[in-house]
Formats: C-alpha cells, structure tokens, sequence
C-alpha cells in the first residue's frame, strides 16, 4: 500500500479511488505529525506500558486476548489469524493528532488480526488523559469522522473504498472508542468483523 496515499484517504469523508493501494501492509506509514514516533513489533500478548498517569477508572487488558469475549476470541483465531503477526507494523490510527497523542508514551497494548500483505486490523487500547480524550474526539469530529454514543462513551468511525494495484476494490477504515480515560483505536483493511468495537467495549467495560 502507497503509504502516503492511505494517510491521506483517512483524513477525508466518503469513497475515495487511490492508486497502488495494497491490503494490511507490513511496513508503517509515516506520519505527518511532528513528534517522531517509533512502533514496536507486537507479541502474542503485548504487554502494557506501566504510568503513574492511568486513571482508575480504566485499566489495560493484561494481554490481547483479554480484549475480546470468548466468542468474538473464537470467531478472529478462525477467520483471520494470526494474532500479532510480527510483520504488521502499522499504527491503529492515521489521524496526525491521534499519533501526537500516541507519541506522547500513553500506556498501550497493542494487537492485530491477519498478516502482513492480507485483510487485517490492528487496534491499540490506550489510558488517556481528560484533556487527551477531547483532543482525540475534537481530532476525529474535524477529520470527517461520524462519531455517535455508545455505551455511555464515544464511537467515532470512517469507511473507505481504494483500488490496490491489482485494480481489486479495497475497503478501509478506522474506529475509535473513548469512554472515561479509555481509548480504543481500530485501523482496518478489508476486514471488519460484525460488532468488533462493540465486543471490546462490553468486554472492558463491564
């Protein structure tokens, strides 16, 4: 995938026709922000970053698996595995102050679905700050994001379609969840499992 091409297809509404666009690609885009910013290779469950700064109302998922109910857990190890495949590298996000927020070493666990150069998503959950989470919702709103209630927080989410280099059509999108000082940010490619963002929510925020 055209890396430049995909950050800026998420930064506008609607269906847009990119050239050289390929699915979940291995290497991480460069984003356009400022603040530099460097991504790990994930493990099979990346562990979160400790900070005196998490708040106590939200608390990071031990390991990825805890993200999901055994259900939606049963139905991504079927359909799209594996989970972390080290070569995914991209960020959940491609929204300029979404990676701000990320630079600024919020504590995160990291997760993605499918491999690298296939249909895939990678989601963050993150602890963020009172003054974070409207940074990210004012970001969202001002992107062309639709953003809606759920479950007494926030779901802001976009959807795409491009055109890889094999003139196939390709849908891609982000959604992003904040409630309190949670944050979950989902970037997907040609793969959006039914009620995926909705099964985290009820699954951490029972």
């Amino acid at each position: 995938m055209q890396s430049r091409g995909l950050a800026a297809a998420m930064l506008v509404v609607g269906v847009s026709v990119l050239a050289g666009c390929d699915a979940l690609p291995a290497q991480t885009p460069t984003p356009t922000a400022s603040a530099s910013i460097s991504a790990s290779s994930p493990s099979a469950t990346s562990a979160p970053t400790s900070s005196p700064t998490a708040a106590a109302d939200f608390a990071l998922p031990g390991s990825c698996e805890a993200l999901y109910s055994p259900a939606m857990l049963d139905e991504l190890t079927r359909t799209n595995p594996p989970l972390n495949d080290p070569g995914i590298t991209i960020y959940a996000t491609e929204n300029v102050d979404a990676l701000e927020v990320l630079a600024s070493g919020i504590p995160t666990i990291r997760c993605s679905w499918g491999e690298a150069g296939a249909p895939g998503l990678v989601t963050n959950v993150s602890v963020v700050s009172a003054a974070e989470a409207d940074t990210l919702r004012e970001a969202f709103a001002a992107s062309g994001m639709a953003c809606d209630s759920l479950a007494g927080g926030t779901v802001c989410r976009i959807e795409q379609q491009t055109i890889d280099r094999q003139d196939n059509i390709v849908r891609i999108g982000e959604t992003h969840y904040l409630q309190g000082s949670g944050w979950v940010a989902t970037h997907w490619v040609d793969f959006a499992p039914s009620g995926y963002t909705e099964d985290i929510v009820a699954t951490l925020w029972q």
